[in-house]
Formats: structure tokens, C-alpha cells, sequence
């Protein structure tokens, strides 16, 4: 078992620039092994992008990213190889419509890791059991609950045995009953020891999952805490002036 505490992902000094627009400004973050990091802040703050840049999905116009120790490759089979580490869930479902749940969570672990077709399926049986929807697994993705799906996406992303798990916004597009379903699924992984790095808005979340809280603003991290600090005595204006706007709502 890989020591807890070590640094897996490194990113330093990154700059990202869409033309004129400088998106990412001297980014510099350490999420170590085990470790639940939520990004939040602002709209427009870069804190998805910074989500996309980790696997690679934006490139970064300089500085370097190193996921255990290393660096992001630019493109072909190393990149492949190394984006396998990296589980990704975003706000969009994007599970193959025309497969069944099960072979959405198969397809990765035979296409890509090269495991049996019984294997593959075991172990999708019982990661959908996890996640709570090992039920469902002979029906289309459009026969599910926006909350199943996303939790079968997470399955997806988990039966490619990542070291780090990324979510970008996980539950923005749900309804509100589903929000909870999708969180409590994250919350357990969160403790079972998996490191994850959450872009999302469900304070509630960050309070109780993270090990850190990183806040944003601007294409900067303003600020980093443990959820208790942050909550409490945010040090920046951006930041105080960001939960006095989520608290009187």
C-alpha cells in the first residue's frame, strides 16, 4: 500500500492563457495521496479548468503537472496511459447512450487495461453495487435517474482503478433530491481513502468530505485552509465576500 501523505499531484507555477484571457494565474497546488481537496469560488474563477488541465483536457500554456511524480506527458500512449490514473466525472453524464450500464463501466478496464470480459464484469458488479445501482445495470443510460447516472459515471470512472479522482461540478446538473444520492456516494469514497480533487458548490460537502479547502478567484487560489478555518475566518476579502453571498441566500 502506497504511504497516505505523499505528494501525487503537483502542479506548478501553471499559466493559462485563451488568447487575451490569462485563465490560470501562477498556479501552484499539492493534493498529496489520500487527500479530498474542494476547489470553490466564484463563477468564471478557473476552477474548472485548473479540474481540466489536471488530465490534461486543457493544456496549460506553461509551468508543469506531475501525478506521482510524473510530469503530464503531451499527447500519444504515455498520455493515455497516465490519463488512466486520473478517474474523471463531470457535469454531464457522458455515458455511451447506446450501451448497457454495465458495459459502460466494462468498456474502460477491457479496451483499455487489457482485463478479462468476466473480470471486467465482477468487478463493474461490484463497483455498481457501491455506488447503488447494480440493479439497473442491463438498462441504457436514458432509463436512469440523472442521479443514477452520475453515480454509475463515478463506477465508470473507479473500475479503471485511478489514483486520483477528479470531479468537476458533479451535481450542477441534477435536481435537488439527487444532489444527496450523488454527495453520499462521494462522501464514501472520500473516507474508503480514494484522493480526490472537487470542483463544486455544495458547501455542505466541503465542509464535511475535504481535507482542504482551496478558494479561487480570478484565475488565482486565494486562499488554502481545512474546511473549519475557511468557514470561519476567511483571510481575503474575495473570500469573506464569497460566503457572505452563499449565506444570506
Amino acid at each position: 500500500m502506497p504511504h497516505t501523505g505523499e505528494p501525487l499531484v503537483v502542479v506548478t507555477d501553471v499559466q493559462k492563457h485563451y488568447g487575451d484571457f490569462h485563465a490560470l494565474k501562477d498556479i501552484d497546488l499539492t493534493v498529496n495521496r489520500g487527500e479530498v481537496v474542494v476547489i470553490i469560488g466564484p463563477s468564471g474563477s478557473g476552477k474548472s479548468t485548473l479540474c481540466r488541465t489536471i488530465n490534461r483536457l486543457e493544456t496549460i500554456t506553461s509551468g508543469t503537472i506531475a501525478i506521482d511524480g510524473q510530469p503530464l506527458p503531451a499527447e500519444g500512449k504515455a498520455l493515455a496511459k497516465l490519463r488512466a490514473d486520473v478517474g474523471m466525472v463531470f457535469q454531464s453524464f457522458n455515458l455511451f447512450a447506446h450501451k448497457t450500464i454495465l458495459e459502460n463501466v466494462t468498456l474502460g478496464p477491457i479496451q483499455v487495461k487489457g482485463v478479462s470480459k468476466a473480470n471486467a464484469e465482477k468487478e463493474a458488479h461490484e463497483l455498481l453495487r457501491r455506488v447503488g445501482v447494480d440493479q439497473q445495470s442491463a438498462k441504457l443510460p436514458a432509463q436512469l435517474s440523472g442521479g443514477q447516472q452520475q453515480r454509475v459515471a463515478i463506477a465508470r470512472a473507479l473500475a479503471m482503478q485511478p489514483k486520483v479522482m477528479l470531479f468537476d461540478e458533479p451535481t450542477s446538473a441534477l435536481d435537488p433530491e439527487m444532489i444527496n444520492e450523488v454527495l453520499d456516494v462521494m462522501i464514501e469514497l472520500a473516507a474508503s481513502g480514494m484522493t480526490m480533487i472537487v470542483v463544486t458548490h455544495e458547501m455542505g460537502f466541503a465542509r464535511k468530505a475535504a481535507d482542504r479547502v482551496v478558494f479561487m478567484a480570478d484565475g488565482r487560489i486565494l486562499e488554502e485552509a481545512t474546511p473549519e478555518e475557511f468557514f470561519t475566518n476567511p483571510q481575503t476579502d474575495r473570500a469573506k465576500d464569497f460566503l457572505s453571498k452563499l449565506l444570506t441566500h
